[in-house]
């Protein structure tokens, strides 16, 4: 028999809907530590412009999985969900709460649903496409994803390398898109617990986007990636596929100024916002909550923790 999954607390919304505060809200009040569930804030070099917490909040409780990864190396959602399921072990193992904290979808569908047991990848096939994107640029590869999986497709953005070359890599090498694996071929699911969604509509986003961008170039976001870019000048690099991230790199290579590079940031984290709030919407087992009432996300999280009291 597959282990019993362990208990945690999921909270997820839209990037820009206040989950750092709500999360410690509810550290402070269930006597919880923090894991991080957004696949652009594993990388070290980008804390400002993925809106990490700051270690000032990072001080009001524990977090992990924050700021780990170098800009070169790349991270799937499985190698998440296996230190994410480590870190809440060792966590429930100290007596604490595991509060899974993000926006990444496909992070929180892998803890509590599963991974699909996609086979192993020719790693030629994944060299290939590698040298294709390279080539070619995400563009004309994102519009044969759409093509092969249009589910997929949409959820993730034309510019996100990784994820592109991944998915055709499953695609072409298993004749199966990433969307038949996940609904035909899963992993028992690690953890168990509710899913608290911050329900942030667009237009009330919309404005805190847009300052929160002002905030970030204001507070150095340009020198952040300026020194990223001395660590590693590799454009295809994953940790350069973030949102920001990539507007930044397109500044200091001269193609955008920074006024055309602020307004194409603040257009694709609208879209992406646009995108996450879609997904969670399909979410039949989301507990939707204010964004500006963590009073109100303690109450429910206490009601619904599956674990010891």
């Amino acid at each position: 028999m597959p282990p019993c999954p362990l208990p945690v607390i999921c909270l997820a919304g839209p990037t820009g809907s206040g989950k750092t505060a709500t999360a410690l809200a509810l550290a402070e009040a269930l006597g919880g530590e923090v894991i991080n569930a957004d696949s652009r804030q594993v990388y070290a070099d980008f804390p400002l412009t993925t809106a990490q917490p700051s270690p000032e909040e990072q001080a009001a409780c524990p977090h992990h999985l924050y700021g780990f990864l170098p800009t070169g190396q790349k991270i799937s959602a499985g190698i998440w969900a296996e230190a994410a399921t480590r870190a809440a072990r060792e966590i429930l193992g100290r007596g604490r709460v595991p509060l899974l904290v993000g926006g990444t979808g496909l992070y929180f569908q892998a803890l509590l649903r599963g991974m699909a047991l996609i086979p192993p990848v020719d790693p030629c096939l994944t060299a290939a496409l590698t040298q294709e994107m390279e080539e070619r640029g995400p563009a004309p590869l994102h519009a044969e994803l759409a093509q092969a999986d249009p589910p997929y497709a949409a959820r993730i953005h034309p510019n996100d390398r990784q994820r592109i070359v991944r998915a055709l890599e499953v695609w072409r090498g298993t004749g199966r898109t990433f969307t038949w694996w996940h609904e035909n071929a899963m992993s028992p699911a690690p953890c168990a617990g509710p899913l608290l969604v911050l329900d942030a509509s667009l237009a009330w986003l919309e404005p805190r986007l847009a300052r929160r961008l002002d905030l970030m170039l204001e507070a150095g976001a340009v020198d952040e990636a300026r020194r990223a870019l001395k660590a590693c000048d590799d454009a295809s690099a994953p940790g350069w596929s973030g949102i920001g991230c990539a507007e930044l790199l397109a500044h200091l290579k001269g193609r955008l100024d920074l006024g055309q590079c602020r307004a194409l940031w603040l257009h694709h984290t609208r879209s992406y916002a646009k995108r996450q709030i879609t997904w969670f919407r399909a979410r039949p087992e989301a507990r939707w909550i204010a964004p500006d009432a963590p009073q109100n996300a303690v109450a429910l999280a206490r009601s619904l923790w599956p674990g010891p009291r």
